[in-house]
C-alpha cells in the first residue's frame, strides 16, 4: 500500500491518452519537459502520492501538483506549453516537434549533420522556419566540441596535489609550471605581404615556405607571471636537462622548487632521474594524462601562438626565435599572473557531472 498524503482530486487516466503519454515519456534527447510532465502523469495515475512521484523523478511537490491539476482540467492540452502573444505562429506544435526530434535523434543519408536547407527540404517547411525553430532551441548541428576524458588511475591525486600547490603554495618555495612548445616552423609567405590600409585588410598568400623549426622550454612562476625561457633546434632530454639548469641557476639557493610537468618522455628518461637525485630541491608534479589545462604554462603558450607566432612570417629560423625571444623579454617587464579559482573539489564536481551526463548504460 502507497504511504503518503492524498491527493486532494484523483486523477483518472483517459485510456485513449495513455499511448500519447507512453510515446512523449520515453523521449530522452528532446522535449524533456514534456516528457517529465507524462511521467508524473503516469505515475499519479497508479496512485502514487506525490511525495513519492516528486522524489522519484527529482522535482518538487509543487511542480507535481501543477501537473496533475492541468491533465486533470484539460487533459492532453493541460501539459503542453501555454501559447505567448503575438500574432499566431503558422507552425504547428506537431511540425515544431518533428523538426526538433529529427535534428537530435536522425542525420541525413548525405551528410553527419543537418543544415537548415535539408531540414527544411526534409520537413516541408521553408529553411527561416528551420533557422527560427533551432535558435529557439539553441540547436546548432554545424558545431561540434571536442573533450577527453583523463585514463590516469591517479586522477584525483594528481589534480588535488597541483590545484593545491596553485591554491596554497608552500613557504619559502618557487612553483613553477614547465613544458616545451615544440616544432613551432619558421614560415614565410611565398609572396610578399600586401600591408593594411583603410577599410582593407592585410593580404597574404595561403602557401608558405619552411625553414626549418625550433622548440621553446618555458618555465611559468605562477605568483609573479615571469617565465624562464630559452629556444632548442632539438627536442631531447639533453635539451631538458641544460633547461633544469637553467632554472637552477636562476632561482635563488635558499628556496625549493615545485616544479608541474607533463608526462612527455624526455622528463622522464634515466639522465633526468640521475640529475633529479643530485638536486634534491626540485620536487616533480606531473599532471594528469590529457589535462594539459591543469598547467598554467599552456595559456601562457596560447598566448604567443596568437600574438607572435600565428601570423608572423620568418624567413629563417633564427628570425623565429629572436621573435620568441622578443615577446619573453616583453612579457617579462610587465608579468601578470593567471589566477586560478577552483579548487580541487569543483573540478572533481565538474567532471563527475560531465561524465554522468555523457555516460552510456551498459558501457
Amino acid at each position: 500500500m502507497a504511504l503518503g498524503r492524498p491527493h486532494a482530486a484523483p486523477l483518472v487516466l483517459r485510456e485513449k491518452d495513455r499511448p500519447e503519454l507512453l510515446r512523449w515519456s520515453k523521449r530522452t534527447k528532446s522535449s524533456n519537459g514534456l516528457a517529465q510532465r507524462a511521467r508524473i502523469v503516469l505515475r499519479c495515475a497508479e496512485g502514487e502520492p506525490s511525495s513519492h512521484v516528486a522524489g522519484a523523478l527529482g522535482v518538487t511537490g509543487a511542480t507535481v501538483g501543477k501537473w496533475r491539476s492541468r491533465y486533470i482540467a484539460r487533459g492532453l492540452a493541460g501539459l503542453l506549453d501555454a501559447p505567448r502573444c503575438g500574432a499566431p505562429r503558422q507552425v504547428g506544435d506537431e511540425q515544431v516537434e518533428a523538426v526538433v526530434t529529427k535534428t537530435l535523434e536522425e542525420t541525413p543519408r548525405d551528410a553527419t549533420h543537418w543544415s537548415t536547407r535539408s531540414m527544411a527540404k526534409a520537413a516541408g517547411l521553408s529553411h527561416a522556419t528551420v533557422s527560427r525553430i533551432w535558435r529557439a532551441f539553441g540547436l546548432q548541428p554545424h558545431r561540434v566540441e571536442h573533450f577527453k576524458l583523463s585514463n590516469d588511475p591517479p586522477f584525483i591525486e594528481k589534480v588535488r596535489d597541483i590545484v593545491g600547490l596553485y591554491l596554497h603554495p608552500p613557504e619559502r618555495a618557487l612553483v613553477l609550471c614547465a613544458d616545451e612548445k615544440a616544432q613551432i616552423q619558421a614560415l614565410d609567405r611565398t609572396q610578399p605581404i600586401m600591408p593594411r590600409r583603410p577599410g582593407i585588410a592585410e593580404r597574404r598568400t595561403h602557401d608558405y615556405r619552411r625553414h626549418g623549426t625550433t622548440s621553446l622550454f618555458a618555465a611559468l612562476d605562477i605568483a609573479s607571471g615571469t617565465v624562464i625561457g630559452e629556444t632548442h633546434r632539438r627536442h631531447r632530454s639533453v635539451e631538458f636537462k641544460k633547461f633544469l639548469k637553467r632554472i637552477d641557476a636562476e632561482v635563488p639557493d635558499d628556496l625549493e622548487i615545485h616544479l608541474v610537468l607533463d608526462n612527455y618522455g624526455t622528463h622522464k628518461t634515466p639522465l633526468i632521474r640521475r640529475w633529479l637525485v643530485r638536486h634534491p630541491r626540485f620536487h616533480i608534479h606531473f599532471t594528469p594524462t590529457y589535462s594539459s589545462w591543469i598547467s598554467q604554462v599552456e595559456r601562457w603558450f596560447a598566448g604567443l601562438t596568437e600574438k607572435q607566432i600565428k601570423r608572423g612570417s620568418h624567413r629563417s629560423t633564427r628570425q623565429l626565435e629572436d621573435a620568441i625571444r622578443l615577446y619573453l623579454a616583453t612579457s617579462n617587464e610587465h608579468p601578470k599572473p593567471f589566477v586560478w579559482v577552483k579548487t580541487a573539489d569543483e573540478i572533481l564536481a565538474s567532471v563527475r557531472r560531465f561524465c554522468e551526463r555523457t555516460s552510456v548504460p551498459g558501457h
